[in-house]
């Protein structure tokens, strides 16, 4: 069943138990502006209160651009107030799609650049094509990245490499990107869409709740030490215990047949 919701920025999609969400914005390249952000953080709420929606594939219109960026224009004219106001609107969007609890599949088409690549990062996992530019460029225009991007990507690829992309302002193509651990995979544009699909699909075959603590555990634990975490981690393993889809689960081991999960 595909239901389609209107909205000016994006193209917003449920098919089957998945969201498709899309970027809409062809003539700036797709990139984020304020609506967007608005739009977005709109959909994610909505994919976040929706039990048929098991997970997201989001990507950009056309074959150049997931998202080139924020909008300069905007950015130009923005009072130190408003620019800081712009910033957490951003981090909003970002910790929402980050902690969603559903895991959502970065179909990179083409160039993610400044809170175009602070998007990416703020997905589970990033499948590119070949002809992806990733970049953190903010320093050319006098700012540095403001959607989450000095804090994830130097936990996506380490300090040495967030300091020389963010620093130097320079872009990494899609291998290269996929060598340091900022994509996942690394496909032809023909087949973005579809390998998104997989990769989702062998994320969302498994059991819904076990899907969300683990990407609690995993988040929250990287902000932690060692020691909390695994704390963290025993805690959310109980939890998964009380749940009748570890019953479904180790049952269905058990008896040699594939579960069958129901997200509770």
């Amino acid at each position: 069943m595909l239901s389609v919701t209107p909205f000016q920025t994006i193209i917003y999609e449920k098919r089957d138990g998945t969201a498709v969400v899309t970027l809409n914005r062809p003539k700036a390249l797709n990139a984020l502006n304020q609506q967007s952000l608005t739009e977005l953080l709109e959909v994610f709420e909505d994919i976040r209160q929706d039990d048929a929606v098991a997970g997201v594939i989001l990507t950009g219109t056309g074959s150049k651009a997931f998202a080139a960026g924020a909008d300069i224009r905007e950015l130009a004219v923005l009072t130190p107030t408003e620019a800081a106001t712009l910033s957490r609107h951003g981090h909003a969007l970002m910790d929402a799609i980050e902690m969603l609890g559903k895991p959502v599949v970065a179909a990179v088409n083409g160039y993610a650049l400044g809170g175009g690549c602070e998007l990416a990062m703020a997905c589970t996992v990033r499948i590119a094509v070949e002809t992806a530019k990733f970049g953190q460029p903010e320093v050319t225009l006098g700012l540095i990245p403001g959607y989450g991007g000095t804090q994830r990507l130097s936990r996506l690829v380490g300090k040495g490499r967030a300091l020389q992309m963010i620093l130097s302002g320079g872009s990494i193509d899609a291998h290269e990107a996929f060598r340091i651990g900022l994509v996942n995979e690394v496909t032809s544009g023909d087949e973005l869409l579809g390998r998104a699909a997989v990769m989702l699909t062998s994320m969302t075959v498994n059991a819904p709740i076990a899907l969300r603590l683990a990407i609690e555990a995993i988040n929250q634990g990287l902000d932690s030490s060692l020691d909390k975490g695994c704390a963290l981690e025993a805690s959310l393993f109980g939890l998964c215990a009380s749940t009748a889809d570890r019953a479904e689960g180790t049952g269905a081991f058990l008896a040699k047949r594939k579960p069958e999960f129901q997200g509770k």
